[in-house]
């Protein structure tokens, strides 16, 4: 059973992983490269999409507040509701800072949310 965003209740990591990412309009921007989870809260704390690079190489690592990406049976993917370019100036950072600090303690996760103006979970 879909929640209101339309995601379903209950989803494999590996199944969003490489997941489609889109925009409002219809146009791929990226792809879920991984998510990272909360292990006190037991809370989804970002999706982390993927995109701007070549093969791997260069590639930017934006974290998106789960609760922003809707996902569309039509498109095959998330969508997201912003254009490229928004995301392209969103917090972008290294895959290993996304987690140093255990990620909560670190200001990522306040940024994070701050930028895509999400209601943050904790």
């Amino acid at each position: 059973m879909p929640t209101p965003s339309g995601h379903t209740t209950a989803i494999l990591a590996s199944k969003v992983q490489g997941t489609k990412v889109y925009n409002q309009t219809g146009d791929k921007i990226g792809h879920v490269e991984d998510i990272v989870l909360d292990k006190v809260s037991n809370q989804i704390m970002f999706a982390v999409l993927g995109f701007g690079g070549f093969l791997g190489a260069g590639e930017k690592y934006y974290p998106v507040p789960w609760s922003a990406l809707d996902y569309s049976k039509d498109e095959g993917g998330y969508v997201i509701p912003m254009d490229k370019d928004t995301l392209e100036k969103a917090p972008s950072y290294a895959m290993d800072d996304l987690i140093a600090g255990d990620g909560a303690s670190s200001e990522i996760r306040a940024t994070t949310y701050d930028y895509y103006k999400v209601q943050p979970y904790w």
